[in-house]
C-alpha cells in the first residue's frame, strides 16, 4: 500500500475563493486588482470590514495594519489566530484596494464585489457562529435601517448573539470612543467573552 499522501478535496469555499481571488471586475483600480479575502470552511467568526488599505495590498493580508492592531486588541486576540483561516474570515465590503479620494483618505470598497462574491461565499460557510460589522459600509449593507453607525452599534443588544456590529478601528475612532465609553465599558467584554465561548 502507498504511504503518499491523497490530494486534498476541493471544497466548494475553496472554488468560490479561488475565483474570487482570481477576480478582475476593477481592473482599472489604481493599484490593479488584488482582491483580499480568507476563509475556512471550518472558521467560526466571520469579520465583514470595509475594503484594504495600501499596507494591506502590499503585504496580501487585511489588517496588516495599525487599524488591524486596534482591531486585535479589541478582539483581545494575536495575529497568529486572527490569521489562522480555520478559526477566522475575513471578508471585506470590498476585495481590493479602492484608491484615494481627491481630497484625502481611501475611497469607498467598490461597489461590485458584495453582489459578486458575498452570497456564494457565504453559503460555504456553515460553521460561522460570530459575525461582526465592522464600519458604517457593513453595517449600512447587513444591518440596514439605522441612521448612522453609532446607532447600530450602540443597539448591539438587539442584535443577537451571533451578530456585533463595530466601528471601523481606525485612529478617526479615538474621539468616537471618548464620546461612547459604553463601547469600552459593556461592548467590548461581551464581544470578548463571546469570543472565548467559541475558543477563539
Amino acid at each position: 500500500m502507498s504511504s503518499r499522501r491523497l490530494p486534498k478535496t476541493k471544497t466548494s469555499l475553496d472554488v468560490v475563493l479561488a475565483d474570487a481571488r482570481a477576480c478582475t471586475a476593477c481592473a482599472g483600480l489604481p493599484l490593479g486588482p488584488l482582491p483580499l479575502v480568507r476563509a475556512g470552511a471550518s472558521a467560526r467568526l466571520l469579520i465583514i470590514s470595509q475594503a484594504p488599505g495600501t499596507r494591506a495590498h502590499a503585504s496580501g493580508l487585511s489588517f496588516d495594519d495599525p487599524s488591524g492592531d486596534r482591531l486585535r486588541d479589541w478582539l483581545g486576540m494575536d495575529r497568529d489566530v486572527f490569521y489562522d483561516e480555520a478559526r477566522v474570515a475575513i471578508m471585506p465590503m470590498g476585495f481590493c484596494y479602492p484608491g484615494r479620494l481627491p481630497r484625502g483618505g481611501d475611497a469607498s470598497p467598490r461597489p461590485e464585489c458584495a453582489p459578486l462574491w458575498h452570497a456564494p461565499i457565504l453559503s460555504a460557510m456553515r460553521e460561522v457562529r460570530l459575525t461582526l460589522y465592522v464600519g458604517s459600509y457593513a453595517i449600512r449593507s447587513y444591518l440596514p435601517g439605522y441612521r448612522t453607525m453609532t446607532d447600530a452599534v450602540a443597539d448591539w443588544r438587539t442584535h443577537g448573539v451571533g451578530v456585533l456590529p463595530l466601528p471601523h478601528p481606525s485612529w478617526r475612532t479615538n474621539g468616537w470612543e471618548k464620546k461612547n465609553p459604553w463601547f469600552t465599558q459593556e461592548l467590548l467584554p461581551e464581544l470578548k467573552k463571546r469570543l472565548s465561548d467559541l475558543g477563539l
